[in-house]
């Protein structure tokens, strides 16, 4: 079972959205925040941010899509990966998107989820192979640029978490298609929850496609560069992936998740947990009290439809969701409560489930059909 306190979640949620904007970047900086090179027959993409746990910002995305269309014509293969022991990416720039909001700016977070989304589709669809390093932290950001590449390389120290719920976002960068494809209603318990996942069950869950020692990280990378198709990728990666692991820690409790989870409405979610007795569901319940009443109703329509659609179109549908959500109230009170006032305590409106009617989870999935042809 994993556990988190309140005083740890709040931490991981700061690591994901308050770093990169704790630091003014010079010019010199941003012209390093991502390295592009080229080795043997392999484009190498390296997140270059390690003090900001390489969180992704525009600039980066900026720097990485010519890479990617490029190296899709003239590469056999492309690796991402994160300088640093800590991180792989730990998601995106939110409180810069919230702050240029707040003065009247809110274009500036339109063209950062559009680029973001588009790169998230570009990848998904990646006519070569596309191998992502999730080493350390990743999350938000980070798993939209990994868990749409055909290969997904975690270790030990790989921590998954997808916890835009308690900032009054909504699990995106292409959330409404993996996570509702993940086994039983695990996808629907991650998004709503914000659990993290730890190392072997990564693999578990399905978010990983293998799992290999970090301190074998050197020569993984060594073998794919001279890797000329995929099944090379294949084989190489085989080779190096861990045969004894651990049992699934969520195994237990897979059964509840299933059950529970599997109720049309967050409502009948928390009726549920409430007639559990257990630990896990105290937990559970308690994690769920956290989050914004609204994402957890939108992220469970988001799933909903997400389990339905291809990628490009759940990624389109996203974009709306991240446009309405930027003309809406708790995205602006959960990032001020947690990474800008810090008191953490977000007054979220509304403030009770019960609150939350279908028509307001309807508004965030408007203009759809003016999304056609942004990907």
């Amino acid at each position: 079972m994993i556990t988190r306190s309140s005083s740890v979640l709040v931490r991981n949620i700061r690591w994901i959205f308050n770093a990169p904007a704790q630091r003014k970047m010079s010019a010199q900086t941003q012209q390093d925040d991502v390295i592009l090179k080229e080795q043997c027959k392999a484009g190498i993409i390296v997140l270059n941010r390690p003090k900001a746990l390489n969180a992704l910002n525009l600039s980066m995305i900026e720097k990485i899509l010519p890479s990617l269309k490029q190296w899709e014509c003239d590469k056999s293969l492309v690796i991402v990966k994160g300088a640093g022991e800590k991180a792989f990416c730990a998601g995106g720039d939110v409180k810069t998107v919230i702050l240029e909001g707040m003065a009247g700016r809110r274009e500036v977070g339109f063209e950062f989820f559009k680029k973001e989304y588009f790169m998230n589709g570009l990848i998904g669809c990646y006519k070569i192979p596309y191998i992502a390093i999730i080493d350390g932290i990743v999350m938000g950001g980070g798993v939209g640029l990994s868990v749409h590449g055909k290969y997904r390389v975690a270790t030990e120290r790989t921590l998954f978490a997808m916890p835009e719920t308690q900032i009054g976002f909504f699990p995106d960068v292409g959330g409404s298609y993996f996570l509702s494809r993940l086994q039983g209603k695990l996808g629907w318990y991650l998004a709503l929850t914000g659990q993290r996942l730890k190392g072997a069950d990564v693999l578990h869950a399905g978010i990983a496609t293998h799992l290999v020692n970090s301190c074998d990280l050197k020569e993984v990378e060594a073998a794919l560069v001279e890797c000329s198709c995929d099944a090379d990728v294949k084989t190489a990666l085989d080779a190096f992936s861990k045969k004894d692991l651990p049992d699934f820690s969520l195994q237990p409790h897979m059964a509840k998740i299933n059950c529970i989870f599997g109720s049309d409405k967050v409502e009948d979610i928390l009726s549920g947990l409430e007639c559990d007795d257990s630990k896990w569901a105290k937990e559970t319940k308690d994690l769920l009290n956290k989050m914004s009443p609204t994402s957890l109703k939108v992220a469970m329509k988001q799933l909903d439809l997400g389990k339905r659609y291809n990628l490009q179109d759940c990624l389109k549908m996203e974009y709306s969701m991240s446009v309405n959500f930027l003309k809406n109230k708790d995205f602006y009170e959960g990032v001020r409560a947690l990474l800008i006032d810090k008191d953490q305590k977000p007054a979220w409106d509304p403030p009770k489930i019960e609150d939350v009617t279908e028509q307001i989870v309807n508004g965030y999935f408007t203009d759809l059909p003016k999304l056609k042809n942004m990907m």
